[in-house]
């Protein structure tokens, strides 16, 4: 593995020397982890990032297994000019050796991550994604899917911190250069 950095005291080892892989992963991958993907892959392409930081998301559930991201949830996005896109898939175990990074929306997903991984092998690529938020206390992104307009927008302001901290984390603790 290439370089280390701290979250919460912890030492953990992060991307690979070349690229950076990340996994976004909630539970049926058409609200959160679509949106998450988005959010840091226009943040990737401003910083000229795109050759060295790569994204995907997946859903810890079968629930939704090839549909679009939520209408509400494009259209929350669209609102501050992110665009959804993609199909909904389902995280498998092979990710834990594709991705160098996975960010699970909540605990509940962080531990049906981990289930596969009775080794704990990969236990140091799975974090919180509000692990890395910078102006939100909240520990947890919250599945807005049953709620309004209101819980939508307000997943999108939280993932736009959290990804912000977290591509400094990897940009400051990496030293990536872009474009």
């Amino acid at each position: 593995m290439g370089g280390c950095f701290s979250v919460a005291g912890t030492l953990l080892r992060t991307c690979e020397v070349m690229t950076c892989k990340l996994l976004f992963v909630c539970l049926g991958n058409i609200c959160r982890s679509p949106s998450a993907e988005a959010i840091m892959n226009s943040l990737i392409e401003q910083k000229g990032l795109t050759q060295q930081i790569s994204c995907d998301s997946a859903g810890t559930g079968a629930y939704h297994v090839g549909s679009p991201p939520d209408r509400r949830m494009t259209a929350a996005a669209k609102v501050q000019g992110i665009d959804l896109g993609g199909k909904a898939r389902q995280f498998n175990s092979t990710d834990f050796e594709q991705f160098d990074l996975i960010l699970a929306m909540d605990q509940e997903n962080y531990r049906n991550i981990l289930l596969p991984d009775a080794a704990k092998a990969y236990r140091h690529k799975v974090f919180l994604m509000c692990d890395f938020c910078t102006r939100h206390p909240d520990r947890e992104v919250p599945d807005p899917y049953y709620g309004g307009a209101e819980g939508f927008n307000y997943v999108i302001d939280l993932l736009k911190d959290a990804c912000e901290g977290l591509l400094d984390k990897i940009v400051g603790d990496r030293v990536l250069v872009g474009d």
